[in-house]
């Protein structure tokens, strides 16, 4: 960026400007292997701020970057090379609660696991509960479409969005959704926002729908016997209405062994296992709620008494510290979030171990068994050419099976090539169009998500897989 454009950068916008250079490194990244180099971070004071900001980038052909919490894993939220990173992370407040018409107006750098805190006193909660809750952002949960264990039973963020207020790539704010419970006035556009990772335009307001708390969660864990179908388990789990079930998750054999060391408890420590999650009004129904999933599971050959925690964090704490434990051993790795029919679910296990057999590389496995969804990690380095060919080879396997390459992570860069694949160029043409009116300079984002779409003039490079590390936070 030229002396001139930062000088124009400073006199456009209130917020500040940042263009040191421990600054920018902070920037470069997320959570993926992916990295860029930004030339200036600015953090926009009010939705007419941003709007003078994609103002001064369309006038430049500077792209934008938005970023939260940075816990992206496929490079959404990474710089790209000549980028301003737009950091809404300071936008944390959380403006209204209607607690009879169950919703809540935030602004998008209030952190998920905050949000919960700031709701509790008032009997509700947002259900999407993704791994990196204690990082994510809502704006960033809304970009991806993040999921996380209750949504088996609650679905992803789309489900849970109403309304998005957001200042597109012309430079106009808009206002997609509605607060009201149903409408009928054409496709609802606020679909398009829920997913599209900062490509559309900068998210400056959010409107959430919320849920009554349960007044009791229960976490059970459940050994599975050794080469018992997953596929017919999550179907009778997923067929079963009285279990009251929230969460239905899955982890390996050698995830489990590592969560087993975490604390001492009493189940085989050489089977994989299921993580549980039971809502209920009181205890009595709590109680008929535990018998019925022992009776589905063990119809399906899981006849091990389960571990029960009185309180399902508990569970989800234990299930936390056992992901940080995976990454000291581990390291960094190759970790994909793919998505398969339950129908298929043991096909596409038996390809994943295959492909760790044939990289040769150690592998784990564990996700959201209820919805046939699954984060399969290998331990290589992600930057190198053997993480490119386990991807494409784990990738592959979800379309074969009929299945989806991302299911709550994005698309991101590492994805990109893969998309239309999936959706068919029939579909990414109408995206393709949908991103020309909201972006017509292609500055948001570029790069992700929208394989055919580049920026106009001299913008840079796009992001690259590194192979630098960092922390990683745990995944949906």
């Amino acid at each position: 960026m030229e002396g001139t454009e930062l000088s124009d950068l400073r006199t456009s916008v209130r917020g500040s400007v940042r263009t040191s250079a421990p600054e920018l490194a902070r920037y470069r990244g997320d959570q993926s292997p992916v990295e860029g180099s930004p030339c200036a971070v600015v953090a926009p004071t009010d939705a007419e701020d941003a709007e003078r900001l994609v103002r001064w980038a369309r006038r430049h052909r500077i792209p934008l970057v938005a970023r939260g919490g940075g816990s992206s894993l496929d490079g959404e939220s990474a710089a790209r090379d000549g980028s301003v990173v737009a950091d809404f992370s300071g936008w944390s407040r959380l403006l209204e609660v209607n607690t009879e018409e169950l919703w809540a107006r935030v602004e998008p750098g209030l952190v998920n696991r905050d949000l919960q805190g700031r709701l509790r006193p008032h009997g509700l909660f947002f259900p999407p509960n993704p791994g990196s809750w204690t990082v994510a952002t809502i704006g960033g949960n809304v970009g991806t479409n993040a999921s996380g264990p209750r949504s088996f039973r609650y679905g992803p963020t789309r489900a849970w969005l109403r309304e998005v207020e957001a200042v597109l790539g012309t430079g106009e704010r808009v206002r997609f959704g509605t607060r009201v419970a149903k409408r009928s006035a054409g496709p609802e556009l606020v679909e398009l926002f829920a997913g599209s990772e900062g490509t559309l335009g900068l998210a400056t307001e959010l409107t959430v729908r919320l849920a009554p708390l349960p007044a009791r969660r229960e976490g059970l864990v459940v050994p599975l016997p050794r080469g018992g179908s997953l596929s017919a388990m999550a179907r009778r789990l997923r067929s079963e209405r009285s279990t009251g079930l929230s969460a239905v998750e899955y982890i390996d054999r050698a995830a489990a062994a590592v969560l087993s060391e975490e604390r001492a408890l009493d189940w085989p420590s050489d089977a994989p296992l299921l993580l549980l999650e039971i809502e209920a009004n009181d205890e009595g129904e709590l109680r008929r709620h535990r018998e019925a999933v022992e009776r589905a599971l063990s119809a399906v050959g899981a006849s091990h008494a389960p571990t029960v925690f009185s309180d399902a964090d508990e569970l989800w704490t234990l299930r936390g510290a056992s992901g940080v434990a995976l990454d000291e051993r581990m390291g960094r790795r190759v970790r994909e979030d793919v998505a398969v029919p339950l129908g298929r679910i043991d096909d596409l296990v038996a390809r994943l171990e295959e492909i760790g057999r044939e990289a040769p590389a150690p592998f784990f496995l564990y996700g959201h068994l209820g919805e046939g969804s699954f984060h399969p990690n290998y331990a290589v380095p992600p930057g190198s050419p053997a993480a490119g060919t386990i991807r494409s080879k784990v990738l592959s396997a979800a379309l074969d099976l009929g299945g989806t390459i991302s299911a709550e992570h994005g698309i991101g860069v590492l994805k990109v090539d893969y998309l239309e694949r999936e959706l068919g160029s029939v579909a990414l043409d109408l995206l393709d169009a949908v991103k020309r009116r909201c972006d017509p300079d292609g500055i948001l984002n570029p790069g992700k998500l929208y394989p055919y779409r580049v920026p106009r003039g001299d913008a840079g490079s796009s992001p690259s897989p590194s192979g630098s590390g960092g922390s990683r936070a745990p995944d949906g």
